[in-house]
């Protein structure tokens, strides 16, 4: 009896540009939707491939200490790699390249639509929306190709990539303003993702002496808006910096939570106090 012959496998590909650490299948995308594996490495479905284009205020990031009163104009792709419930995007963000309108926009194309728009107040470029590190060879490139320009780079991101990739691009970034969700593991795990890598990304951004850093959260009622959260959470911003920007936004009913009540704004104007104890800069947003 003729031994029965083993198909070979296919080669598996290791995603190492966060804690997902997706291994993937040929063609099969990563938890992110947007980075898929060909021919054995893994590759961004997402390059240049934009969904949102526009010029913002730059306070609308939020920035609220960093060139007050410009305008940048702000990029948006699709994916992400966390899958928050309340995703105030999630039109853009928990969707693939098969599900949403999108238009080819090279880096240099973007550069050049950013030099045209300087005339109207535009200071650089914001990458935002959705999550823009899991696009990450897209906003490199274009952060390499705006410094060359003379333009400043906004990053406004989860904060959930692997310290080797962010370091990579932290010489090409201005300002970065990260979502940090809330302070435990137990609601980081809810929303798919890493406390301890969100908050050793915060590390690095206050580390840097050429990047400024805001921190945001996002409050929804019953999830994360204990007053014990939060007053952990910005004692801990304070031990690194207590000039640390910190903004405390109010929900709004969305994507898988739409039965949920927003958040009283009187809970948002506590919380904020709360932050106040440790942190010279608190603002609230959507209120």
């Amino acid at each position: 009896m003729k031994p029965r012959e083993e198909k070979p496998k296919k080669e598996r590909a290791h995603c190492s540009l966060c804690p997902n650490s997706c291994v993937l299948a040929e063609g099969q995308v990563g938890a992110c939707r947007a980075r898929r594996a060909r021919n054995g490495e893994v590759v961004s479905d997402s390059y240049g491939k934009v969904t949102s284009l526009a010029l913002d205020p730059i306070e609308k990031k939020p920035f609220a200490r960093f060139m007050s009163g410009s305008r940048i104009l702000s990029i948006g792709s699709f994916g992400c790699n966390l899958h928050c419930a309340f995703c105030q995007n999630a039109s853009i963000s928990q969707v693939g390249i098969d599900d949403v309108p999108w238009q080819e926009v090279s880096p240099e194309k973007l550069i050049n639509e950013a030099l045209r728009l300087k005339p109207q107040g535009n200071v650089g470029i914001a990458y935002t929306y959705n999550e823009p590190l899991i696009n990450f060879e897209y906003v490199f490139d274009c952060s390499y190709l705006a410094h060359e320009a003379g333009l400043m780079n906004v990053l406004v991101s989860n904060g959930m990539i692997n310290t080797e990739m962010l370091e990579r691009l932290l010489p090409y970034l201005d300002a970065v303003n990260i979502d940090l969700k809330g302070f435990s593991q137990d609601f980081y795990s809810f929303v798919g993702g890493s406390l301890e890598t969100v908050m050793h990304s915060i590390e690095l951004f206050t580390q840097c002496s050429t990047c400024h850093i805001e921190v945001t959260t996002l409050i929804v009622s019953g999830m994360n808006d204990s007053e014990e959260e939060i007053d952990a959470l910005s004692s801990w911003l304070a031990s690194l910096n207590p000039e640390i920007p910190y903004h405390v936004s109010r929900f709004f009913p969305c994507y898988k939570m739409k039965e949920i009540a927003p958040t009283p704004i009187q809970s948002v104007y506590h919380l904020a106090e709360v932050a106040r104890k440790h942190l010279r800069y608190v603002y609230t947003g959507n209120c």
